[in-house]
């Protein structure tokens, strides 16, 4: 049973102010609000919140997770403070409902280090120059494609309906577990050819990207988060075996929510 909640609130005004009415009214119906220990985390804001809510407690597994939409389009935010009211009357009930989300796992090889990340979204690879990127793709060691263009995203269910939208590629129910490739202005031409429709793929299979130029200085942005590396051998991405729990209001459909939220 749900008693101990901690709220992560985004540092604008509105989500803020927001908080407060949250705040009042779980204690309101008999729920704690604490710093540790909680069974329940709640991100106030929009869809940075929810990530660097999941991002600070390590993908905990023994935790569930909710958002309350204080942004703008925030798809990772399934409450509004129209809806908190409700959303509290099923805590107490325990009548919610609990999506599990896969994670995914990133490992990146250089010539002089290794590192390691977890992501909900996605993971995107450009070149640090903005020039373009040379990537050999392979799935289970088997090559899908030499690609060549402005950077290449991976991307889980989640993520599908984030940044990967803009380069057109597909729309998952984010309780799938597959990973998506996804081609950023691919080049395709006499002398080289990209896929530039995206793949996705089954879990329990590896993606393997492995640059073919001599120099490549690239930018990794990792659930929005920016890093650069020098002399990459080799990125190594796939689902992980942990999961999320995602508490949903009971009359959650994600086909009314892709309709509210892309087409409303």
């Amino acid at each position: 049973m749900i008693k101990n909640i901690k709220l992560f609130v985004n540092n604008n005004d509105e989500a803020m102010k927001n908080s407060l009415v949250i705040e009042k009214s779980f204690i309101k119906n008999g729920f704690s609000i604490v710093d540790k220990n909680f069974d329940l985390g709640i991100a106030v804001g929009g869809d940075g919140s929810f990530l660097r809510m999941v991002k600070s407690t390590n993908f905990d597994e023994n935790i569930k997770y909710v958002g309350v939409n204080s942004g703008h389009l925030g798809f990772l935010q399934d409450i509004t403070m129209e809806t908190l009211n409700d959303f509290i009357k099923e805590l107490v009930e325990n009548k919610y409902k609990v999506d599990d989300i896969n994670i995914q796992e990133t490992n990146l090889y250089t010539k002089n280090s290794n590192h390691k990340y977890l992501s909900l979204n996605e993971i995107i690879i450009r070149d640090i120059q903005g020039k373009v990127v040379n990537l050999e793709v392979k799935i289970n060691d088997d090559l899908l494609e030499v690609y060549k263009g402005d950077g290449l995203m991976i991307l889980t269910t989640c993520g599908s309906t984030a940044h990967n939208l803009s380069y057109g590629g597909s729309i998952v129910f984010n309780t799938l577990p597959t990973l998506q490739i996804t081609s950023m202005a691919p080049i395709n031409s006499k002398a080289y050819r990209s896929l530039i429709n995206s793949v996705i793929v089954p879990k329990n299979y590896k993606i393997d990207i492995i640059p073919t130029s001599d120099v490549n200085n690239y930018g990794i942005i990792v659930d929005g988060e920016y890093k650069c590396y020098e002399n990459i051998e080799k990125i190594t991405t796939e689902l992980n075996d942990r999961k999320i729990k995602c508490l949903r209001l009971s009359n959650y459909k994600y086909a009314k929510k892709i309709q509210d939220k892309l087409l409303s």
